[in-house]
């Protein structure tokens, strides 16, 4: 017993000394590495978060593993061209107007683009609606110009259009950061 005990606490300080990325035993998505930020000009459309200089920023590569009902938060951002999500979109190079529902997915369930263009189903505030993944919400990057001095994303975001949160009902007040659940359409 003593024995078992050992070893779990060597696996447990293994994890936690390596920042692990995914821990499938534990059913963990933890830190990969810091980023440490930088201040630009940052847009603040939608009351983006900027880079602060000096603040250190968790990375990930991972995010929370994809269930029938997964939770996540949901976030506002402009796919449009001058929109606070800066270039045009990963999935087609192209820019979404406010009226598409049109989402980016943290880096770990964008899995390298392979939910381009696919649609995913929102459930928030007693409704339900499909929208289009099209981009990256970059969970490694960040602080620097492509990425509009913004900081990386958290591991558990859809970021969503204008038109998503409305069709979603969600009040003007509640608009920011929103508790979700979403699953692939």
């Amino acid at each position: 017993m003593a024995k078992a005990l050992f070893l779990v606490f060597v696996l447990a300080s293994f994890d936690l000394s390596f920042c692990m990325r995914y821990t499938p035993l534990l059913g963990q998505c933890g830190p990969s590495g810091y980023l440490h930020g930088r201040t630009e000009n940052c847009n603040r459309e939608n009351d983006s978060d900027c880079c602060k200089g000096g603040q250190e920023y968790p990375q990930y590569h991972c995010s929370p593993a994809i269930t029938g009902e997964t939770h996540a938060t949901m976030t506002i951002n402009s796919f449009a061209k001058g929109g606070d999500g800066g270039g045009p979109s990963e999935c087609d190079g192209n820019y979404h107007s406010d009226e598409e529902k049109v989402v980016a997915l943290s880096t770990g369930w964008y899995n390298h683009g392979s939910r381009c263009l696919k649609h995913i189903r929102i459930n928030a505030n007693g409704r339900s609606v499909l929208a289009k993944v099209v981009d990256e919400c970059d969970s490694v990057n960040g602080c620097d110009y492509s990425h509009d001095f913004q900081p990386p994303c958290p591991n558990n975001i859809v970021d969503a259009s204008p038109a998503v949160w409305k069709a979603l009902q969600i009040p003007k007040d509640d608009i920011g950061d929103y508790h979700i659940t979403w699953s692939m359409a």
